[in-house]
């Protein structure tokens, strides 16, 4: 007897013939461009309205190529131009309607030209607590059970780092393996003493009155943050015994 697929699967084959993609998908082919992108990531573009995927009967994501090439040009003006998600969202509004815009560009002025500056660090893209539980898709509870064991902290001014998305992403995926949050704070200690380790380092970079000084700093941090990261995600899998791909 002839079987008919899942929900699931029908949603799956429907995608790939109308040529629409995952939201995996679409991240292994952001990833050449944007190796720093994450599903997280791509989930709060949406919640803020830079991308609008279609929906299948069955709730999931599916892009197609414009999509694609929309999420593409938000991602390299946040990382080219340091533009915040406003101001973005105007200029693609602006283009849809047709109207000739010249990109804006962050930076300071000589002789009317904008120019950037290289020693002047980009403001951190921050959320509101809302737009945080839309974007990691949880709820009030979660969030503040979280925050009880130190896994996320909202910033003195009430708001988020946009990093705070990701770290909500994984402490759910991480639950639903049986791994609680109490189970996390080791993690989180850890990652508190990493950082601690680099701040030591660059601590006298980052007090330093020349600003080139204070830039390469900021350089540094990324590039050991980078480094004990890896060394991090290293040990874990020769003490489990195992390579990720």
């Amino acid at each position: 007897m002839l079987q008919t697929p899942s929900g699931g699967a029908r949603d799956g084959a429907a995608a790939a013939d109308s040529g629409l993609m995952s939201i995996g998908t679409v991240l292994n082919a952001l990833r050449d461009e944007f190796p720093e992108v994450t599903i997280s990531k791509i989930r709060f573009l949406e919640s803020e309205g830079l991308i609008e995927p279609q929906r299948t009967p069955s709730g999931y994501r599916k892009f197609s190529p414009e999509d694609v090439e929309r999420l593409a040009h938000v991602l390299r003006m946040q990382r080219d131009h340091y533009l915040p998600l406003k101001v973005i969202r105007e200029h693609l509004d602006a283009m849809e309607r047709g109207e000739a815009v010249a990109l804006p560009v962050v930076g300071r002025q000589r002789d009317g030209e904008t120019l950037p500056d290289p020693f002047e660090a980009p403001t951190a893209v921050r959320i509101g607590r809302a737009e945080l539980l839309v974007a990691a898709e949880i709820g009030e509870r979660e969030l503040e059970e979280w925050e009880s064991y130190g896994l996320i902290a909202a910033l003195p001014d009430g708001a988020y780092d946009a990093e705070t998305v990701t770290v909500a992403a994984l402490v759910v995926e991480l639950g639903r393996f049986g791994i609680e949050p109490r189970h996390l704070r080791v993690m989180k200690a850890a990652a508190d003493r990493e950082a601690g380790l680099v701040d030591q380092v660059v601590a006298p970079l980052k007090r330093h009155r020349n600003p080139q000084t204070r830039a390469h700093a900021e350089a540094r941090t990324k590039e050991l943050a980078g480094l004990t990261v890896k060394l991090h995600a290293a040990l874990v899998q020769t003490a489990l015994g195992v390579r990720l791909p």
